[in-house]
């Protein structure tokens, strides 16, 4: 058995296929989990175990559910790829200890990866992935891993498959009026990337008055032509197709499903904090709901603007929805939501869900009458103009430790000439300008990045931050 270093990230472990994303890895993955759980006696709930689209990952699930159910724990193994809140919703439906999904997001078709959900369907926090990492730090060299094989499994009932899919359909049309939003005449085209949301808007939205174009919806694990992450370089098809069909509204999700990407009717890209804010607004207004809002700081400061406009409070977490949950869950939370472009919702799961996402944004279009950039222009009636961007810098850690370094003992007092007025480090450096601008440098916790974020109130003030940002990183 190799041995290996396995790290949960951002959210969950993630590796090459092949080089470090084998078999037995997954093999001490599962070992580890189910350690864990025996531990804390969650064992005796079983655990649900789901997969995504990609290359492998029904094999890699098996494995995943020979080991816990040669733990004696239930496995509730799904009978086909699922979107990530679709198994996260599982969870509670069986009353299961957790889940192990088998999905690398939104990386490259060479990535694999797993994620593991607690009991409350949520992202594991870290005192929960430490412990598992601490687990398998100790299995790779003692190997002590007990294995059930499936057929066995299943005989004796320990490996039970299911489908996951119509607890969460009926959950979905609790949360959404699915028959009223029918009987509107809206045509969307949809990109699932081919993830594990493929047919999943196709089956809500069928039947009624609505005009559906679905592309990229066959599964191909080689992901041709894209990465399946739903920003604007990646759904250029997507809104060709809308301008093509002269659909009202775009909708891409990212491998699992757990991310929306928005093409207005024109075919412009909606970038994420455009589309949390308007969620946002959509709950507040339209919907009249009130409680508390989380964002990551990595996120717009229109969600800050709308707490103070409908006096709601909100809440600041570190990158990763493993910290935006259990704030949700504290504060009864409305809406929790990150730049990645992963929203959670109140009455719901502590999880990001794309797919309800998507469904409430068109709602907010059938509510309003207003196209997306219309109810865009509607937002910035509301808050003022914000425009942001992102850039990724690859780097080794050496320049990471140096670039850490740097910032800590000696942080700019201003970036170009805009004075800082404030520094966050709780996750990574945002700096707080003096023109309410801010500008964020980061380090990604699933890939070799350096991360720098920009929000000001023009495109060009937005450039300029990102250059000084990429200044100070080669510094």
């Amino acid at each position: 058995m190799a041995k290996a270093e396995i790290k949960f990230g951002t959210d969950g472990w993630r590796a090459i296929i092949a080089e470090d994303f084998t078999f037995d890895n997954v093999r001490l993955c599962a070992q580890g989990i189910a350690d864990y759980l025996k531990a804390g006696e969650l064992g005796e709930q079983g655990l649900v175990i789901g997969y995504d689209t990609r290359f492998g990952s029904e094999n890699f699930a098996a494995a995943a559910a020979e080991i816990i159910a040669g733990n004696d724990i239930t496995v509730y193994l799904c009978s086909k790829p699922a979107p990530t809140p679709v198994v996260s919703y599982t969870v509670g439906k069986t009353k299961a200890a957790g889940a192990i999904i088998i999905t690398a997001s939104h990386n490259p078709g060479a990535w694999n990866g797993l994620k593991y959900k607690s009991q409350d369907g949520a992202s594991a926090p870290v005192e929960v992935t430490n412990q598992i990492e601490a687990n398998i730090a100790r299995i790779s060299h003692d190997r002590k891993i007990k294995r059930l094989a499936i057929d066995k499994g299943v005989n004796q009932r320990l490996i039970n498959y299911l489908d996951p899919s119509p607890a969460y359909f009926k959950q979905i049309n609790k949360l959404v009026d699915v028959k009223e939003l029918l009987s509107h005449q809206i045509t969307i085209a949809i990109d699932p990337m081919y993830g594990a949301g493929i047919g999943y808007f196709k089956t809500l939205l069928s039947d009624g008055n609505i005009t559906l174009w679905e592309i990229n919806n066959e599964r191909n694990p080689l992901f041709p032509g894209i990465q399946p992450e739903p920003i604007a370089k990646n759904l250029s098809r997507l809104s060709k197709l809308v301008v093509k069909q002269k659909a009202n509204v775009g909708l891409a999700t990212d491998g699992d499903a757990d991310r929306l990407g928005i093409i207005d009717e024109h075919g412009k890209f909606l970038n994420q904090h455009q589309v949390f804010a308007l969620l946002c607004l959509y709950l507040l207004e339209i919907r009249g709901e009130r409680g508390a809002m989380v964002k990551t700081l990595t996120s717009t400061d229109m969600i800050a603007k709308l707490g103070e406009i409908f006096d709601v409070p909100v809440y600041e977490t570190p990158v990763g929805f493993k910290y935006v949950a259990p704030v949700i869950l504290r504060e009864n939370a409305l809406i929790g939501g990150e730049e990645s472009g992963g929203y959670g919702f109140k009455g719901h799961i502590p999880e990001r869900d794309g797919i309800l996402a998507g469904l409430y944004f068109i709602d907010f279009m059938a509510k309003t009458g207003k196209t997306p950039s219309q109810l865009l222009d509607y937002l910035y009636s509301k808050v003022g103009p914000h425009f942001y961007d992102r850039i990724d810098i690859t780097i080794g850690r050496d320049k990471r430790q140096s670039i850490t370094n740097q910032l800590t003992t000696n942080p700019p007092d201003s970036v170009g000439s805009i004075k800082v007025t404030k520094v966050n480090t709780a996750d990574g450096f945002r700096f707080y300008l003096e023109n309410k601008s801010w500008l964020l440098i980061r380090f990604s916790g699933t890939e070799p990045l350096v991360r720098i974020y920009a929000e000001a109130e023009s495109p060009d003030k937005v450039v300029k931050l990102l250059g000084e940002g990429r200044k100070i990183v080669r510094i």
